[in-house]
């Protein structure tokens, strides 16, 4: 009768106590401990500031009556006449100045996803205007442009007018007569390239051999780019959308140096009615409890655009 041995088990691994690997982890996080606090320091601290401030009703022109008030700053926010307008202001601005520079940003991608000689230049040309400091850009505007004595445009004007005969064109002084649009122009030419460099970048992520299958079977370029393009590149305008409105509703720069939020509060966005209340109006509270009020709308936009920027990763990834 033959008996059956069975090996002996292999003796399992010592297992690292728990202890073990959650020090070596902080030992890993402790170079990073600097810039946390650094960060906490700049931005959670003025911020948890602010928020103290919002509570409170502070003028400096009376010292001696400084007092808790609890939300009813934040409910001036949105009861305020000028306040209310210009969080309309503000509406309009971001989202005029946003869809336009979308649409502008992705007629000049398509162009620029296209070979032709001097492609290079053309693409470091229209970068530039996303270059240029956003005060520089604005007197630019201001100045050399909407300037009804010598600018551009009312230069551009006359010489047609002179074309056709006349001795001269008519004096239009734009600031005055059009001063949201005056504002959103200025600020459309300084991010349409911002726009059209996100979205260049998701036409040259496309898969080349959907769009060449789309082209053996006969489909138009209208058709591509209706069936193929748009689908794809649906991720990269929302980024664009979201990461633009971040931006745009807090331009305090193109308002304060074109039109000064006038005339008559026509260009008065967030921003720069915080500004009001604070340097001209001197209350600290209204102001402190109006700046919450955009901090936490910019946290809800970027909360979005976070998203976005995780699900394009984790489609590269996924290919």
């Amino acid at each position: 009768m033959t008996t059956l041995t069975v090996p002996p088990k292999a003796a399992a691994p010592p297992r690292r106590p728990h202890t073990s690997t959650g020090i070596s982890k902080w030992r890993r996080r402790i170079p990073l401990l600097p810039a946390l606090i650094f960060t906490i320091v700049v931005t959670q601290l003025p911020f948890v500031a602010t928020l103290v401030i919002s509570t409170l009703q502070w003028n400096i022109l009376k010292p001696g009556e400084r007092h808790f008030v609890g939300l009813s700053n934040f409910k001036c926010v949105f009861t305020d006449e000028r306040l209310r307008t210009a969080v309309l202001n503000t509406i309009v601005l971001t989202a005029s100045v946003v869809l336009v520079s979308v649409v502008l940003g992705l007629g000049l991608a398509l162009l620029l996803d296209r070979r032709f000689a001097g492609r290079g230049l053309a693409r470091t040309l229209l970068i530039a205007p996303f270059l240029v400091m956003p005060v520089a850009a604005a007197l630019l505007w201001k100045h050399a442009i909407y300037n009804p004595d010598y600018g551009l445009l009312n230069g551009t004007l006359n010489a047609v007018y002179r074309l056709f005969g006349a001795a001269n064109g008519p004096t239009v002084d734009w600031v005055s007569s059009y001063p949201m649009p005056a504002v959103v122009v200025s600020l459309v030419w300084q991010w349409t390239p911002f726009m059209m460099l996100i979205l260049l970048a998701g036409l040259q992520a496309q898969p080349g051999d959907v769009l060449e299958a789309a082209r053996v079977d006969g489909a138009s370029a209208l058709q591509t780019f209706r069936h193929i393009t748009l689908p794809h590149l649906r991720q990269y305008i929302e980024l664009g959308v979201l990461l633009g409105t971040i931006y745009v509703v807090q331009t305090f720069d193109a308002v304060y140096s074109i039109t000064q939020g006038g005339p008559g509060s026509q260009t008065t966005n967030l921003p720069y009615e915080i500004y009001l209340t604070m340097f001209r109006k001197y209350e600290y509270g209204q102001a402190a409890a109006a700046g919450v009020v955009v901090v936490l709308g910019s946290i809800v936009i970027a909360t979005f655009a976070l998203r976005t920027i995780a699900s394009l990763f984790r489609e590269e990834v996924s290919r």
